[in-house]
């Protein structure tokens, strides 16, 4: 995998906010079909750098490349028509419209001849088709209709809605936010399921998140952020969670090759 060109990569990203330098030339990296989680104290810059790569923010220096070419994106909107799909936290949906519309939300398929160009007609049917097709390949379809409303679902059947809907239109790589904060035990464990599903695809993801636990079960790569920049890269086979939390508050240092 080492010797592959990585997915994304990051080159001495530099982002201030007045006096306020929240990524000091940091570096990043994901390889192909990985699940790199990136990891950091509250405050360490490790949100920055993941909008840094997916263009929610500008960097005022540095260089990112996607699979090994360069890249400005001056938006989230081109990134996601590069194929790079984000889940946030807050899931950025519409509760009241349907599991189908928000899996097509900005990219409706329009019916074809006079009355999708001129009147703008949805083809709701090849929407519906589409979009139950992707929640089964994902083992979601225990809702009663691709129709009903996003706020009749479970926190679990929503966040598996918003990672189906990533792993549809993702050709790149997927951003994870932090997939499992809101949920339950049972609705993480499902969640953490669909994660390893989309790699198996084929997809590498990147994994925000402040449990370990999660970070260790699920995670090829550990990016350890601190102080605004990249500490290092660890294997979880190689060290135990205590040391990974060590490394990022600082209580330890980091290992001398500094990344895996």
């Amino acid at each position: 995998m080492s010797g592959t060109t990585p997915v994304v990569q990051g080159r001495g990203i530099v982002k201030r906010y007045g006096h306020v330098t929240a990524i000091d030339h940091s570096d990043f990296e994901l390889r192909q079909g990985e699940i790199l989680a990136v990891i950091g104290d509250n405050g360490a810059g490790k949100s920055s750098i993941v909008k840094a790569i997916c263009g929610a923010t500008i960097p005022d220096e540095g260089e990112i490349l996607i699979e090994g070419k360069k890249v400005n994106f001056n938006s989230p909107i081109d990134a996601r028509n590069m194929g790079i799909e984000i889940v946030y936290q807050q899931l950025a949906m519409s509760p009241a419209l349907s599991i189908a519309d928000n899996m097509f939300m900005g990219r409706e398929i329009r019916k074809k001849g006079f009355m999708g160009k001129y009147m703008r007609q949805l083809d709701r049917p090849a929407m519906e088709k589409f979009a139950r097709e992707k929640l089964t390949e994902l083992g979601l379809m225990t809702v009663q209709s691709i129709n009903q409303a996003i706020e009749t679902l479970s926190g679990g059947q929503r966040q598996g809605v918003a990672v189906a809907r990533a792993a549809a239109f993702a050709t790149k790589f997927i951003i994870m936010d932090e997939p499992t904060a809101a949920l339950g035990v049972k609705e993480s464990r499902k969640v953490l399921e669909l994660i390893q599903d989309v790699r198996a695809r084929g997809i590498p993801i990147i994994l925000i998140s402040h449990n370990m636990p999660h970070v260790f079960e699920v995670a090829d790569r550990i990016h350890v952020h601190r102080l605004g920049n990249r500490l290092c890269t660890i294997d979880p086979k190689d060290y135990t969670m205590s040391d990974a939390v060590a490394f990022m508050t600082g209580a330890k240092e980091p290992p001398k090759e500094g990344t895996a």
